[in-house]
């Protein structure tokens, strides 16, 4: 089969289209799928470009989407010809959040092989099944990034309607948790550097829109859109360069999901004013089977459907892909069909 691996010392001028074994029929627990799109992340990318170190020739792509091609003895949950997408943490199925997803040892595309190939046999566990009617480019979105606004905003916040919702920026998290929260009857602003992007935004129904360039004391801009209230949710994806606008605008005991890093590892957080806010800053990575299956669930009630900004087609073209979301010019999600 053919398959996308990475090649010792990473970079995106080292990944390769290989051949590789067929992995076979799938044993007791297993399912065969045969994989038919990916969605590309900020984890992946990491990983790609080598400043995530993973083993030579691996297989990328922590999400994957296709179609049930066998099932081993015991597997009650799918059948041949079901449509199914991957789980990021496939040892989490349920519950509270374990010891062993501190690292991403497990996580296809980094510690264990990706969903970058043609088959893959995994235990049955390691996937859901897909949106209703959605293509496999579309399922490919929920993995990583649309779990992780769901988990942010609906298990962790307790979104209901009429709260409001601060998001940053217009990448595959943002987008799904302006679509999840409006869904649900909440305000929503979102932040940009671009002009063109807060005007799709609001196309998609976002109530407010600020240019963090041209404000950059942004935090000030929800007080004030939220008449001194403040957005009871912040979905964080900056991290050290945007969390202390966060905690200016987040409400009194309001909650900050903290979920990107996208401006650095480490920085200097305004503690004092998190105390006398008295808000909640959590960090989140993804979520658990059991998340992705309600998820789903809430996705087939709602209608809500992925906004994929690019979309490439055959295997070959993984490496392209993310040259163009190196460059940062995607709104919402970049997809791979095969």
């Amino acid at each position: 089969m053919k398959a996308i691996v990475l090649n010792a010392p990473g970079g995106l001028d080292h990944i390769s289209l290989t051949d590789l074994p067929d992995p076979g029929q799938p044993g007791p627990g297993q399912i065969r799928v045969a994989i038919h799109a990916t969605s590309l992340n900020f984890h992946d990318l990491l990983v790609a470009s080598g400043k995530v170190p993973t083993a030579d020739r691996r297989i990328l792509m922590a999400d994957g989407a296709g179609v049930v091609d066998a099932t081993g003895e015991g597997v009650t949950d799918f059948k041949p010809g079901d449509r199914v997408v991957s789980t990021f943490f496939p040892q989490w199925t349920e519950g509270d959040v374990i010891a062993s997803v501190g690292d991403f040892g497990q996580t296809p595309g980094d510690g264990a092989q990706g969903f970058a190939a043609e088959y893959v046999v995994r235990p049955a566990s390691h996937f859901t099944l897909a949106p209703a009617g959605w293509s496999h480019a579309e399922a490919a979105t929920l993995t990583t990034s649309g779990l992780t606004a769901w988990r942010a905003l609906v298990v962790d916040a307790g979104l209901k309607a009429g709260d409001t919702v601060l998001t940053l920026g217009t990448g595959g998290v943002s987008i799904t948790a302006l679509q999840i929260a409006k869904s649900m009857g909440a305000n929503v602003i979102v932040t940009s550097s671009s002009d063109e992007k807060l005007a799709r935004v609001k196309a998609l129904g976002a109530d407010h829109v600020i240019n963090y360039r041209s404000t950059p004391q942004w935090g000030e801009r929800v007080q004030e859109i939220t008449g001194g209230r403040g957005a009871d949710v912040v979905i964080e994806l900056g991290g050290p360069g945007t969390l202390a606008q966060s905690i200016e605008a987040v409400r009194i005991g309001g909650h900050i999901a903290l979920i990107g890093v996208l401006t650095g590892m480490e920085g200097v957080i305004p503690t004092a004013m998190l105390m006398a806010k008295q808000a909640r800053l959590q960090g989140l990575v993804v979520g658990s089977n059991r998340m992705q299956q309600e998820f789903v669930r809430a996705l087939n009630q709602t209608g809500i459907r992925p906004v994929i900004s690019d979309c490439f087609e055959g295997l070959a073209s993984v490496g392209e892909a993310f040259s163009h979301m190196a460059g940062r010019k995607h709104f919402g999600k970049i997809t791979v069909e095969w």
